[in-house]
């Protein structure tokens, strides 16, 4: 079964929803051509360059995904991230329509949510990111994503700037997955800078 920020709705046919449906599925391919090997070690580099660029105050909220099929491993930087004081939180499912972000707190267990991810329990704290480290199957060079096309990420953050929250957003991603241009939407949040084993290019 797909992960949490994998699960495919039902498609309405539009042209926009095809052609990011086919980049989608070129770019997911191009990832999961990359070999373990170099996953690892690209996994490494982005942690080293995260580490390196992003500068959060103690008590920072920072959520992040657990790696599902070929993403890139993100643990290397969220451990990071927690040895300067950041809080830790994971998505988590909660009907079709709506994650929340769960605290990853540490010896804390971590429960199968029956789409191949983990995350932390359900009486786990609920928490408002700050800055989102934000999986997605492509980007472009304006900061554009594509998404898995469930289109939690969409809500959420929408969710949050409806509550006063306005959170930092960086794409996580391999070199591989950038795409020309990513067909936008009105909806679509662009992000502030993408992260893959290159370093942290910022887009604003």
């Amino acid at each position: 079964m797909p992960a949490p920020h994998e699960i495919k709705p039902v498609q309405h046919h539009s042209p926009i929803k095809e052609l990011k449906k086919k980049l989608r599925l070129e770019a997911l391919g191009r990832r999961d051509a990359l070999t373990a090997e170099f996953r690892i070690e690209a996994s490494m580099r982005i942690a080293d360059f995260g580490l390196a660029a992003l500068a959060i105050d103690a008590g920072t909220i920072v959520s992040g995904f657990w790696p599902i099929r070929s993403e890139v491993d993100l643990r290397p930087l969220l451990f990071g991230l927690r040895e300067r004081g950041a809080r830790l939180c994971l998505p988590a499912i909660i009907d079709k329509q709506t994650i929340l972000f769960r605290e990853l707190v540490r010896g804390a267990p971590m429960i199968d949510t029956g789409f191949g991810t983990a995350g932390p329990p359900e009486d786990a704290a609920v928490l408002d990111p700050s800055l989102m480290l934000v999986p997605l199957a492509a980007f472009d060079v304006r900061g554009h994503r594509i998404g898995y096309g469930a289109g939690y990420y969409d809500r959420a953050i929408a969710h949050l700037q409806v509550k006063g929250v306005n959170p930092r957003l960086i794409g996580v991603a391999f070199d591989c997955q950038q795409v020309e241009t990513v067909p936008d939407e009105p909806h679509d949040v662009p992000l502030e800078a993408i992260l893959t084993e290159s370093g942290l290019r910022r887009f604003r």
